[in-house]
């Protein structure tokens, strides 16, 4: 099986499966509040999906958040949760990475491609057929689910596998999640409207939609557009705001700082680390410069040109753009997030709804936090919180998100649904011994 170093991922994100039943008495004293969490529908993207290690497969469905908050509503009244599962004996879905080996922390990470679910040699994944309440599709960005052309349901493999014959090409997203009769939902959208753009260095591609940022007020105004809808029977529900897509491993891993002390380990005399930026400038990299985890494992950094002149060290071969988020590209993608929540808590605030404050949480993420004597951190591996693609959920990291939309549904609904036991959840899974 070919092995992979640091193996790159960027992609999209994804969705999500099954039927949870849970026979659940409801303790003395537990209530759903001003809340129905009868029929509770999840809206969103890979993060609702259960997406982990750069693939969507079994245990990651069965870990997703919503999963996991569908699980507690059940001790106020909460019903039946039905999730799109890979079969068990296609239970690796899409196929992912596994961490094989961690060698003075440098880690050998190997495609899992066994029990596969995909059906045929276009890479189709099974089809699932049936009642859905999780409705998360990897990739989904708020722009794109709207698309008029209906071309992504039949380009995601994630939104087609979950489509009849007669949908694909026919049906968008915002279309795909109406007429559920739902009761309670909870709408986690937009982290992708800028998360692929950060995710290709800044460098737009005009062929794909999902390497740009999404208009700001077109934003607030589609984002509007499914809070209308998803309200419009009185239904009460929660909205998740948007990380900072700078705070998460993919884009704090390969440091600037790291790669120059490895240069001057060979090479005393390296001096800086240079950059080509996005304006086409060339300069020292600084610790307001961001590299994309992908970098490491290309085998770039050093290796000379026909010239002989060393990749990333010299002014006439510095790092490319694509693998950078330079600061000024960094600024200009936190302005989006914080213009994007902004829209997200003003709407939502209109509408009476709750606001899981994710942003928050992953700021909090990054620089380390303690939650039921467990530490938890953004460090690639070992931080916890983060699968082995730098950006979706371990499932530790999925039962502490469920407590945060918990703990903010409480709030604003006065219900008692109880939290998620985080020690029951693992983080990155190392390799046996």
């Amino acid at each position: 099986m070919k092995r992979y170093i640091l193996n790159s991922f960027v992609a999209a994100i994804i969705l999500f499966a099954a039927a949870c039943k849970p026979e659940i008495e409801t303790p003395a004293g537990s209530t759903a509040g001003q809340a129905n969490f009868s029929k509770y529908i999840a809206v969103g993207n890979s993060l609702t999906s259960g997406f982990a290690d750069g693939g969507l497969y079994l245990e990651g469905q069965k870990a997703a958040y919503p999963n996991l908050m569908a699980a507690k509503m059940a001790t106020v009244g909460g019903g039946a949760f039905t999730s799109p599962f890979f079969s068990e004996e296609h239970l690796n879905g899409s196929g992912y990475i596994s961490l094989t080996a961690l060698v003075n922390g440098t880690p050998t990470l190997t495609p899992v491609i066994d029990k596969l679910g995909i059906r045929d040699a276009a890479k189709h994944l099974d089809k699932y057929s049936g009642e859905i309440q999780n409705l998360g599709i990897p990739g989904m960005r708020v722009d794109l689910a709207f698309d008029p052309t209906f071309t992504f349901s039949a380009a995601n493999p994630y939104f087609e596998r979950l489509l009849t014959d007669a949908q694909v090409g026919k049906t968008n997203y915002f279309q795909f999640i109406q007429g559920r009769n739902h009761t309670f939902f909870s709408l986690w959208l937009g982290n992708n409207d800028v998360l692929g753009y950060a995710l290709n260095g800044a460098v737009t591609v005009p062929t794909d939609p999902t390497t740009a940022l999404t208009d700001k007020v077109t934003f607030s105004s589609l984002y509007a557009n499914f809070l209308n809808v998803l309200t419009a029977g009185g239904q009460k529900g929660i909205v998740g705001t948007i990380p900072d897509v700078t705070a998460v491993p993919y884009f704090n891993t390969v440091t600037v700082a790291a790669l120059l002390n490895a240069a001057k380990a060979i090479n005393p005399a390296a001096a800086a680390v240079y950059i080509q930026t996005g304006t086409g400038t060339i300069r020292p990299a600084t610790a307001e410069d961001l590299i994309r985890l992908p970098f490491q494992s290309e085998g770039l950094f050093g290796k000379p040109n026909t010239a002989g002149i060393p990749y990333g060290l010299h002014p006439l071969n510095p790092i490319e753009n694509k693998w950078v988020l330079d600061k000024d590209e960094v600024i200009k993608v936190k302005d989006y997030v914080n213009s994007y929540n902004s829209s997200i808590k003003s709407l939502a605030t209109s509408k009476g709804l709750a606001v899981a404050d994710t942003y928050t949480y992953f700021n909090q993420v990054k620089t380390g936090i303690n939650i039921q004597s467990v530490g938890i951190n953004a460090a690639f591996i070992t931080g916890g919180a983060f699968s082995l693609d730098g950006i979706h959920l371990t499932p530790r990291g999925n039962a502490v998100i469920a407590n945060v939309f918990i703990d903010a549904i409480n709030a604003k609904y006065g219900s008692t649904i109880p939290t998620v036991d985080i020690t029951q959840y693992r983080g990155v899974k190392f390799p046996d011994k």
